[in-house]
């Protein structure tokens, strides 16, 4: 069975016999969200909800790394989805929105530029207050995030980067990499329908190769073609390139580090990309390039 037949389970199992099956105890407002496909690696929700609220949105349940049952089952009384992990829960945000008027929105939390883009998409959903209140909260972090660039950039300008991996990461995963100077050369998933490659293509630069499904076999190919400063894939491929030389992260579970989501989750993606890139260790390891 693949991962995506899973998903696909889980969600028919919370449309039938779950959702609207309990209702929130405090009172209803204009600003109760729910943040779906979030699986809270690193603690990712832990960054993104307090972000979301200090801009005045009530996050009234997520699904599902940091969820409560109780929570999930009235999720059908908020106002709006909002989807990080497109792949896995893109099917129950159409279920809410055909069943019960949710609209949703997929909106990227890596790295400043898309956290910033975000924000904004996201207050053109709400009122005067929520669009202030966005305003705000950039113009506080942005010095911050300047402050890591500033840091990290001189040593990651004009490095590659090759990813291998699946959910949201292809193409969420970009523009952070992007925001440190580093360009993605090639990107693929291991279970994606063609509609994440519709969503995918336009953030990637211009010739980046894609690839699905690829065997071992062929991203050795692809490695040694591409020859890039740093691999981003799952457990299976972490030690095959370390052991040929190639600074790599994992980025499913971001290598037991974390979070990498939010403001508070970038200057940790920026350590730790610098600290797999210019480790001194590969200097001791005899690549076969």
């Amino acid at each position: 069975m693949s991962q995506s037949l899973g998903h696909h389970i889980s969600n028919d199992t919370i449309r039938d016999y779950i959702i609207e099956t309990r209702e929130f105890a405090e009172a209803q407002t204009p600003y109760d969200i729910a943040l779906i496909g979030d699986y809270n690696i690193g603690g990712d929700v832990w960054s993104v909800k307090p972000l979301l609220e200090e801009i005045g949105l009530n996050v009234k349940a997520t699904w599902t790394g940091d969820g409560e049952m109780e929570r999930i089952a009235a999720t059908h009384q908020v106002k709006l989805n909002i989807i990080h992990c497109y792949r896995s829960m893109n099917y129950m945000a159409r279920v809410m929105e055909e069943k019960y008027g949710i609209p949703w929105v997929e909106l990227n939390f890596f790295g400043p530029t898309k956290i910033r883009q975000s924000l904004r998409a996201l207050a053109e959903r709400f009122d005067d207050r929520i669009k202030e209140n966005v305003e705000k909260a950039i113009a506080k972090y942005d010095p911050i995030m300047l402050a890591v660039i500033d840091e990290y950039r001189p040593r990651l300008e004009g490095k590659t980067v090759m990813l291998y991996v699946g959910g949201l990461r292809p193409r969420h995963t970009v523009n952070a990499y992007e925001d440190l100077g580093m360009t993605v050369v090639g990107s693929g998933y291991e279970f994606a329908h063609s509609d994440d490659y519709e969503r995918t293509s336009p953030e990637m630069p211009e010739a980046t190769v894609i690839y699905d499904d690829a065997s071992e076999h062929e991203l050795e190919h692809f490695v040694e073609k591409l020859r890039p400063s740093l691999v981003g894939s799952g457990i299976k491929e972490k030690y095959l390139f370390q052991k040929m030389g190639i600074p790599f992260r994992q980025m499913h579970s971001w290598d037991y580090s974390g979070p990498y989501h939010a403001y508070n989750g970038f200057p940790i993606f920026a350590r730790d990309v610098d600290m797999a890139v210019n480790s001194p260790t590969w200097s001791l390891v005899k690549s076969p390039f």
